[in-house]
């Protein structure tokens, strides 16, 4: 057992040297880096951070898109004894003041102007900022130290074996129980919470899932979910480290298609949005053309793909189980580290997140929730006890979330507690089960359920737009959008008779009786996704609630 991530990256580093650790692309050709190559730069950049005056358990920010600097400075900032404190890209400069101010970050890296200029307008209320080291080059405002990526290396470099010397000290030093990096969550109300997550958390969590996981030095991981958030950050930098494989860094999830032509992956780990949106294109293709349609998006040499972030719905689970395509889910918090459950290809259950992995356990509590433990549970949520005090009791996380463990130990979310609808019938409803279950109609494509408080349940439903232009051109008609939304009654008729159909396999109670057409998905841009393409209900519900409560007059 490591004590420390930095240790365990320097000890896979040594042992497989000049093997490919990352491949990127950069002017539209793919680089390699080796293992070696990977730890050298990360020596010197944590060498250069010590020089500029970081000491153990400091906060340094990170506000960057994926790029293989983001890889490096994360391993640099280990080495030194630093806090990673990671920024989601599209942040606004307000959301960048509260985290960075929060977390009293002494530094930040940024990708590049924009992202700098978001830091250096609410520079002045930041006052325990003093330097920010860029990947590109940039102009910065007098009165703030900024470094280059490369000068930050070079300034590393020169330290020497005084330099060397202090790297090996501190990773010695660094045990479980110090911070790795504190991870702002996303909440839909009030300011996120900062989640503080050790050494000992990540380490135990990467092993344990590398347990389950078959994967080796030969594998290829394709990877573009941001590293700001931990799924992507224990699966896809720190699992694959332990594993010693190759991370081909996705461009993104628009150039994903492609990249998995280019880099050829042996796995892919993504969100069930990729998968649905994948799935819509082959659906309605006969069993073996479908087969090979998805043999041929995903390459030749392709194992397994993994989802996880948000529920994955169970008919395109199906779907690419049935075209050999091994689709395995599993499920996490950032609180925990984030993985707790996971299928593999030995114990699969479609439709469950899977077993605990090892040293987590479950239990639900009386009102259905989900309760976990181990050591992959994060220390507490930074500079707040009561929220800490609230999410653990007696040393069990809890989760949020509602499911039920099945007798041989599969788990299965149903919903979110705080989502839960209460009809004004007394009738508690799970909202992502009917959405779940709206999705499997080809003509829609994504839902979110309301009807709290209501006598009866409605929905915002985005069609499947290839699909829709299709019926409306058998129908006739120009599709009219008035106010973001689809208006044809021949149209919404339409919708009509599909949602009752898939509506059939539920209660009466529960079943959707009227929504509300989208004219456009849902979108991060509008900030009704999140990073990783998980619907926020609650920012939807909140959008239009008044035209949604329209629909009970």
């Amino acid at each position: 057992m490591f004590a420390n991530l930095a240790q365990m990256h320097r000890a896979t580093c040594e042992k497989f040297g000049p093997r490919i650790a990352l491949r990127y692309k950069e002017n539209g050709l793919y680089r390699d880096l080796s293992w070696g190559a990977y730890r050298s730069q990360a020596d010197a950049a944590a060498a250069g951070l010590i020089e500029m005056g970081v000491e153990p358990g400091d906060r340094v920010s990170l506000f960057s898109p994926n790029r293989y600097e983001w890889m490096i400075a994360d391993r640099a900032m280990q080495s030194s004894g630093a806090v990673n404190v990671p920024l989601h890209a599209p942040l606004a400069p307000k959301q960048v003041e509260y985290q960075v101010g929060h977390s009293e970050a002494r530094g930040i890296f940024v990708s590049d102007q924009a992202q700098a200029d978001k830091v250096f307008e609410v520079l002045s209320g930041l006052p325990n900022l003093e330097f920010v080291i860029s990947f590109d080059r940039i102009e910065a405002p007098s009165g703030l130290k900024a470094l280059t990526w490369e000068g930050l290396k070079h300034r590393g470099r020169q330290s020497g074996e005084a330099g060397t010397a202090e790297i090996s000290k501190r990773e010695q030093q660094v045990g479980p129980d110090d911070l790795a990096t504190i991870i702002y969550t996303s909440g839909t109300t009030g300011n996120p919470k900062g989640v503080m997550l050790t050494n000992g958390n990540l380490v135990s969590n990467t092993i344990n899932t590398l347990q389950i996981t078959d994967i080796g030095p030969d594998d290829v991981l394709l990877s573009w979910l941001p590293y700001s958030h931990i799924y992507a950050r224990t699966v896809d930098l720190y699992v694959t480290t332990l594993a010693g494989m190759t991370v081909a860094l996705g461009e993104n999830v628009d150039a994903l298609l492609q990249n998995l032509q280019e880099t050829q992956p042996t796995w892919v780990t993504s969100v069930p949005r990729f998968y649905e949106k994948v799935w819509g294109h082959v659906e309605q293709l006969p069993a073996d053309h479908r087969k090979v349609a998805l043999k041929k998006l995903f390459g030749r040499r392709i194992k397994q793909l993994s989802s996880g972030g948000a529920p994955l719905p169970k008919h395109v689970c199906e779907g690419f189980f049935e075209a050999g395509l091994p689709l395995l889910e599993g499920y996490g918090l950032t609180e925990t580290s984030p993985v707790v459950s996971f299928n593999n290809l030995d114990n699969c259950k479609i439709g469950s997140v899977g077993k605990a992995i090892p040293e987590v356990d479950f239990k639900i509590a009386e009102d259905g929730e989900i309760l976990t433990r181990g050591p992959q549970v994060m220390r507490g949520y930074w500079k707040n006890e009561e929220a800490t005090a609230e999410a653990i009791v007696d040393g069990w996380f809890h989760t949020g979330d509602v499911g039920f463990l099945d007798d041989e130990g599969y788990l299965t979310i149903t919903d979110r507690k705080k989502d839960l609808i209460i009809t004004s019938g007394g009738k508690n409803i799970a909202p992502s089960e009917l959405e779940r279950i709206l999705v499997t109609d080809v003509f829609i494509d994504q839902a979110v359920v309301y009807g709290d408080g209501r006598n009866f349940v409605s929905a915002v439903l985005v069609p499947s737009f290839p699909h829709l232009e299709l019926r409306a051109k058998q129908l006739g008609v120009e599709i009219d959008i008035q106010d973001e939304f689809i208006r044809n009654p021949e149209l919404i008729e339409f919708f009509n008779e599909r949602v009752e159909h898939v509506m059939e396999s539920v209660s009466n109670p529960e079943r959707v009786k009227k929504f509300l057409l989208l004219g456009r998905p849902f979108t991060l841009e509008s900030d009704e996704l999140t990073a990783t393409l998980k619907v926020r209900r609650r920012h939807i519900i909140d959008k239009y609630e008044q035209q949604l409560a329209g629909l009970y007059d």
